[in-house]
């Protein structure tokens, strides 16, 4: 049950008003006490009531810096119509006060405007339509941007857009994103999936744009109507999806697809099932060569620090398989 208003002592009823007041105008009303007792430019001691901002900060306990930017905020209102300039006001007059919205349009809380940095963010407000005096807001208070990234989706959406536009213009951040993401699994987990999805999707697309397909050997073949016809057909499903859409499971399926009728058209021509064998060979061939050739005893003084009973078994049997091999392929030679 509420307290009844009956008689209510006088200095919680000034506390109501005062209150009431900031409710309304906001820093207005702070504004309006700098406006009406702060010498404006031009004005000598002696010529007015009114205080330098020096006297009127040691008055109230704070910064000359403090009391000059409610002097700014009110002197841009004025500018733009909103409240009287400061030589219409007198000490103690009251006029109507703007509403309390409107504050932080006008008021700087400190001085980085003026910086390299509130400069910059100040440009980059400017370029987005927006008041730099709200977005040096946000800049002043990281933990406030932090607890509305966490709490609203639709903050940390706006917030990870804004990171990859920066990042397109900032390698130390790229390098720190990544680094970040390597040292979490479940996003290094997420990168994979999403990289394989992209390899996948580049794989189809490659084939609408360009007529030609990679076969599993390894050789780029023009592919036949069937499977552009099918590649166009996935590609123009994944395309439809939402930007934030998982694109795993079509990839995937379109992939698979795509790939089963690659296979087909190998084994439906001998010529392209013989040359998809001979660069198999070929790719098997070159693989096994550099493997050998970077197994090296160059860089080692004594063997038997590195000597293991299988190693002299497992490299004979591999002499016998390589000669085994040259002796079919000595066979199959021409003239032979």
């Amino acid at each position: 049950m509420g307290d009844a208003i009956g008689d209510v002592h006088a200095d919680v009823a000034r506390d109501a008003a005062d209150f009431g007041a900031y409710v309304r105008a906001g820093g207005w009303a702070f504004a309006l006490k700098v406006a009406r007792s702060v010498r404006p430019g031009g004005e000598l001691a002696g010529e007015t009531a009114k205080v330098s901002a020096k006297g009127f900060a040691e008055l109230a306990g704070c910064s000359p810096e403090r009391v000059m930017r409610y002097y700014k905020a009110w002197d841009k209102a004025a500018d733009d119509g909103l409240v009287p300039y400061f030589e219409a006001l007198a000490p103690g007059q009251e006029v109507e006060l703007p509403d309390s919205d409107l504050w932080h349009s006008y008021y700087v809380s400190r001085s980085s405007a003026a910086s390299e940095r509130g400069t910059a963010i100040t440009a980059a407000a400017e370029a987005e339509g927006i008041r730099p005096t709200k977005a040096l807001e946000v800049a002043e208070n990281p933990t406030a941007l932090r607890a509305a990234i966490l709490a609203d989706p639709s903050t940390a959406q706006a917030a990870r857009a804004a990171l990859l536009d920066r990042l397109q213009e900032d390698p130390a951040l790229q390098t720190e994103l990544a680094r970040d993401i390597a040292r979490t699994d479940d996003l290094k987990k997420a990168v994979a999936t999403e990289t394989q999805a992209a390899s996948r999707i580049g794989y189809v697309r490659q084939i609408v744009e360009n007529g030609q397909v990679k076969t599993p050997a390894g050789q780029t073949i023009d592919a036949p109507a069937e499977l552009r016809a099918e590649a166009e057909r996935h590609l123009s499903l994944i395309d439809e999806l939402d930007a934030n859409e998982d694109t795993s499971e079509w990839a995937s399926e379109a992939y698979d697809s795509v790939k089963d009728i690659v296979a087909q058209t190998i084994q439906a021509d001998p010529e392209l099932r013989l040359q998809e064998r001979r660069t198999k060979f070929y790719s098997s061939l070159t693989k096994a060569t550099k493997v050998f050739e970077e197994l090296t005893f160059d860089d080692v003084d004594d063997l038997d620090t590195i000597y293991e009973d299988d190693m002299l078994q497992r490299l004979e049997e591999l002499q016998e398989a390589i000669s085994t091999c040259i002796t079919a392929l000595r066979k199959a030679a021409p003239g032979e």
